[in-house]
């Protein structure tokens, strides 16, 4: 008799993922990223977690969120606090830790394996939790960078700790079809449209902004 294919929820902390990619100098490609997981088991969830500065007139990040939607991901966002901090300078606090661990308790019960997406270990006790449900873990992050941009003890939870840099040649963007793409979109956008067409494979932080996740 067939064994059934293990069922697999993705849990992607959007920054994080993007600074980890950017310090490795690639571009994620969310489309080939959904593929490589289709074929590792049944697919049950995607989950991208972001935060948004909603009074910007422009969002950066927005077309991201846009595509992701509409495209296999289910998106969750919320609202960034702004404060000012004890030397004056402004700051943008955005932490989505909460949303994405009762997401993740929630569904605990009806996968397999797990995949977080993310270096923080502030996520240590929810994969120790999710673990005593009886699901397997999967960390991704990196330790190809100085200083690796995850942290040891979520690293030593985990079931299996996978460098994104293995994953590099099945997930990262061409960067020479980045280059073709927006040379040709360029062409076909009027100017003042333009900034928003070339983030798809982007997380950007706030402009203008410290960001924050605690």
């Amino acid at each position: 008799m067939a064994v059934p294919p293990e069922k697999i929820a993705l849990f992607i902390d959007g920054a994080n993922l993007y600074a980890t990619a950017k310090s490795l100098g690639f571009d994620i490609d969310y489309k080939r990223l959904l593929r490589e997981f289709q074929g590792r088991g049944y697919l049950l969830r995607a989950f991208y977690y972001t935060a948004v500065v909603e009074d910007q007139e422009y969002s950066s990040i927005r077309p991201l969120i846009d595509w992701l939607d509409y495209n296999g991901y289910t998106v969750v966002t919320k609202a960034t606090k702004e404060f000012v901090d004890q030397t004056g300078r402004r700051k943008v606090k955005g932490n989505m830790d909460i949303e994405l661990a009762v997401d993740a308790m929630e569904i605990a019960g009806n996968i397999d394996h797990m995949v977080l997406f993310s270096g923080d270990g502030d996520f240590r006790s929810l994969v120790e939790a999710v673990q005593r449900r009886g699901v397997r873990v999967t960390v991704v992050s990196t330790i190809s960078t100085q200083p690796p941009m995850v942290a040891d003890e979520l690293r030593r939870q985990a079931d299996v700790f996978l460098d994104i840099v293995e994953l590099q040649p099945k997930i990262g963007r061409d960067p020479g079809e980045r280059a073709e793409r927006a040379a040709r979109e360029s062409r076909h956008t009027p100017q003042f449209l333009q900034r928003s067409t070339h983030v798809r494979s982007q997380e950007p932080a706030p402009a203008n902004n410290s960001f924050e996740d605690d």
